[in-house]
């Protein structure tokens, strides 16, 4: 015979919880090596472009005051 009460179901967010950690459990994470020489990398391009767009205002701005 049946049972007399259905198994309960988690609920919608508890499901998403345990997917969640399941997932991440599956990440390959960098090493602290990686870690940090990937953060330069992040640093060093940011600087670089904030220089260039930097340069690229000045020079805009020049040109304007020239021709206002």
């Amino acid at each position: 015979m049946g049972r007399a009460t259905p198994l309960k179901e988690d609920n919608a967010l508890i499901r998403y919880f345990k997917d969640t950690r399941a997932e991440i459990a599956k990440v390959t994470w960098p090493t602290r090596e990686e870690g940090l020489r990937l953060t330069w990398v992040v640093l060093v391009v940011t600087i670089v472009a904030s220089i260039a767009i930097f340069g690229i205002d000045f020079l805009f701005g020049l040109l304007i005051r020239l021709i206002v």
